[in-house]
Parts: structure tokens; sequence; C-alpha cells
């Protein structure tokens, strides 16, 4: 026996010692970076790739459009459903369903290579890259307190990286790889993240109990897509266009009639009666408008060959790498922006972001021929919206219980998708308006036109928070303080 126990202690001396508290707070915010960085950096992707797919498939423009709509009303889904997911169920449970999404969703057009298939995993991609949301729902549930703004930092950081590896990557692989390597390439970093979460997230019991909104998320996402079917196919469908939109503002008045009556809602509508939330729901839909009409319109003149009279006749990596001032003035902005909101100056933090943009915008309306004019106007739409998001996001969360933060988070996530969808449909629809007969491309003019467009959008965010301001003057504040957030 004594021989036993001594080989015992041997074992034990030799045995590696259990992983401390640092390293596991280290390893989760590890974990959620690296989640971050891959779930934003799927959503960036796409933009610079469009010409470049729209010429391997022969597509029209409002046909290859719905590529990028269909990865961001997946991604209204997930951003519905994750959350609630991740409250109802486990964060563990949740992130390895999202990584799987990803997975399978670059693998269907990795095999298929063909429109129907890259659509298909396009959705299932969005919905799987909405898990960005997860990592505020599981940091907060998991580090203690101190460590929560810590973890924000390096999320945010993550986010900027993976707006460039996204806008970078897709462009530098498919310089001299195929459409479907690039996907293949994506299944193996959606497949390794799956893993890494797997390993790291740790068991925990579900925050709240109850069931999950599915039927009401694929009723909105119907409507939605039929008031986008609207723009995108005005001018092909002629008056039959009008048979959708109808159908499409019907179906979202009686969704919201019902939203207010289920016992299963997808959102908590009385959330929007509370000081500076409904603006920031609509501020971070208009935010998303701003980016999706700036990257396409982007991603279209530069790409546009010369011949044509007017582009830079630049490749998908090249569009990337002047896009890539918006990706990195993300960087400066969104800490700063959470701390003003903190101090319960959400309507600052708005303006501010949406002012930024108008200018970035403005300079884009009289300035969008020469490559160093996309810089100048990157880095201002970056830079304001990065601070708009940032606020957008934080006065809902700011303003519920812990139990609720998954939910709070999915209504930001989902209005922002919502509006990124809105913003390339319209886009899309101002592009079509008019093409050249000769090349079928859509005349030069009809890029300012777009850009004055969206610059239409972060107006409206300026009128919007300016009259929340008038109307709620000092409650947000008030709020803060009764609820302890603020001192």
């Amino acid at each position: 026996m004594a021989h036993n126990h001594q080989a015992f202690d041997i074992a034990s001396l030799m045995a590696p010692p259990p992983p401390s508290a640092a390293s596991k707070r280290l390893s989760l915010i590890g974990v959620a970076a690296l989640l971050a960085t891959v779930t934003n950096a799927v959503t960036f992707m796409l933009p610079p790739l469009l010409p470049l797919m729209q010429a391997r498939f022969a597509l029209g423009l409002s046909d290859e459009t719905w590529i990028f709509t269909a990865l961001t009303l997946g991604g209204g889904a997930g951003f519905v459903l994750l959350p609630r997911l991740a409250d109802v169920l486990s964060d563990r449970t949740t992130a390895l369903l999202s990584g799987g999404v990803l997975t399978l969703g670059a693998l269907i057009p990795a095999i298929g290579n063909s429109y129907p298939t890259i659509v298909l995993g396009c959705a299932l991609l969005g919905f799987g890259s909405s898990a960005q949301l997860l990592p505020i729902g599981f940091l907060r549930r998991h580090l203690p307190g101190s460590k929560v703004s810590t973890a924000v930092s390096v999320l945010i950081m993550a986010t900027g990286t993976g707006v460039v590896a996204g806008m970078i990557g897709g462009g530098l692989t498919v310089r001299s790889l195929s459409i479907a390597s690039f996907f293949w390439i994506l299944v193996l970093v959606s497949a390794a993240t799956t893993v890494a979460l797997m390993v790291i997230v740790p068991s925990a019991k579900p925050e709240s109990a109850g069931k999950i909104g599915v039927l009401g998320t694929v009723w909105m996402l119907g409507w939605l897509t039929a008031v986008l079917l609207t723009f995108t196919q005005g001018l092909v469908w002629g008056d039959v266009v009008l048979v959708p939109l109808v159908a499409g503002i019907v179906g979202g008045i009686t969704w919201i009639r019902a939203q207010r009556r289920s016992a299963t809602a997808v959102f908590d509508l009385k959330l929007l009666t509370m000081p500076f939330v409904g603006v920031a729901l609509l501020s971070a839909g208009l935010f998303g408008a701003v980016d999706a009409g700036f990257l396409l319109l982007v991603s279209y003149y530069t790409q546009t060959p010369r011949g044509a009279g007017y582009g830079l006749g630049i490749d998908a990596l090249g569009t990337g790498l002047l896009m890539l001032p918006f990706a990195l003035t993300m960087f400066i902005s969104g800490k700063v922006a959470e701390k003003r909101v903190a101090k319960g100056r959400p309507g600052e933090v708005l303006v501010l972001g949406a002012s930024i943009s108008a200018c970035g915008l403005a300079f884009l309306v009289v300035a969008h021929r020469q490559w160093w004019e996309y810089l100048v106007g990157a880095a201002l739409i970056g830079l304001g919206s990065r601070a708009g998001y940032s606020g957008a996001f934080a006065v809902p969360q700011m303003l519920v219980p812990e139990r609720k933060a998954g939910m709070a988070a999915g209504m930001a996530g989902t209005t922002m998708a919502i509006g990124i969808a809105f913003g390339s449909a319209l886009i899309t629809g101002v592009l079509s308006a008019d093409t050249d007969p000769a090349t079928h491309l859509p005349t030069a003019s009809l890029y300012t036109v777009g850009y004055l467009v969206t610059l239409a959008c972060a107006l409206l965010i300026l009128v919007a928070t300016l009259v929340s301001q008038l109307r709620h003057h000092g409650e947000f504040k008030a709020l803060l303080r009764q609820s302890g957030v603020l001192a």
C-alpha cells in the first residue's frame, strides 16, 4: 500500500497543474476576440468580391446584390435568435451552433460553386456571423466586473481586425485562387474557430427560461424580404412590384400587432418607450444603410473598367485596400463612444458619429473619381459609423437587466442588419435606374445620386437624435443613476 501511495504522489507531481483563474480569463477573452474577428471578416469580405462574382456567373446587378442581401437577412435572423438562445440554452451551446452554421455556410458554395449555392451559403454565413454579439453576453456572465471593460476593448480591436481581414483577405485569396478555393479556406477557418469555442467556452446554466420566437423571426424576415424586393426589382418587374410591397407593409403591421400580444415575442417592444432606445435602434439601422451604400458604391465604381468612361479598373484586392481606412478608423472611435454613453450622453455620440459620416459622404458626392479620394472618404465614414454603432448598441445594454442582455444586443443587431439590407437594396435600385446601352453598366451620374441618397440616411440620424434629445433631456442619465450604472 505504501508503494502504491508513493506512486500516486509521484503521478500527482508529474501531472500538469490545473489552469489558473487568470489563464481561464485570458483564454475566454482570446476566444471571444477570435470569434469577433472571424465573424466580422465574414460580414465585410463580400462587397469587394461582388463585381467578380457578377462576371464569374454572368449575373445582372439586382441578382448579384441578393448575395449581399442574403448575407444581411441571415444576419438579421441570427441577431434575433442567437443572443436569445444564449439566454435560454447556454453560451457554449449557442457558440457551437453558430460555429457549425458558419462552417456549413462556407461548405455549400465551396462544393456547389454556383449562384444558387452562394446565395444559400451566404444566408447561413450571415446567420453564423451574427455570433459576433455572443461575446458581449458570455464575457459579461463569466468575467468579474473589473475585467469586462478590458474584454470589451479587446473585442473592439478584434472587430476592426476582422473588418480589415475581410476586406483584404477575400481579394488577396481570389487574386491567385478561385472563388471555390476562397470558400474552402473559409470552411477551415470556421471549423477551427468552432473547435476553439468547444474547448474554451465554459458550460453554464441558462440565464432565463422560456420559448424562442422562431415563428415571429421567420415572419419578420418574410415581410422584410417582400419590401426589399420592391427596391431591387422595381425597374425590372414594373407595376407587379406593388404586390410584394403591399404584402410587406401589411405583413409588417400585422407582425407588430402580433408581437405585442405574443408570449414568445422576438423583441420586448416596451423597451422602445425608454429614453433614447428607439432612436438608438433607428440609428443602428441607418448607420447600417450608410455602410452598405458606401461599400457597394465603392466596390462597383472602383472595379469598373476604365474603358467604360469612368471607374478605376482595379481588382477586388485593390478595392479592399482603398477601403482599409474605413476599418482602421474603427479602432479609434469605438471605446471613446462607449465611455460617453456610460456617462449618460448617448445623443452626443450619435450626433458626432452621424456628422463625421455625413462629412465623408458629402466629400464623396463631389470627389469619387481618384483613388486617394476614397481613402479620405473611407476614413471619415469608418470613424463616424463605428462611434455610432458603439453608441447604438450600448444604450439598450445599459438599461436592461443581465438576463435580457442577449435580447438587447439582438434588437440593435437586427435593426443594423435590416439597415444594411435596406441600404444595399436602395443603392441597387439607384444604380439600376439607367444603364449605358453599349456597356450595360450604370451611368456615371448615378454614383453621385447614390452618395446623395446615402448622405440623406446620415442626416436623418442627426434629425432623429436631436428630436430625441429635446424630448428626453436628462432622462437617460437619470435612469443610469437609478440603476447604479452612473454614480
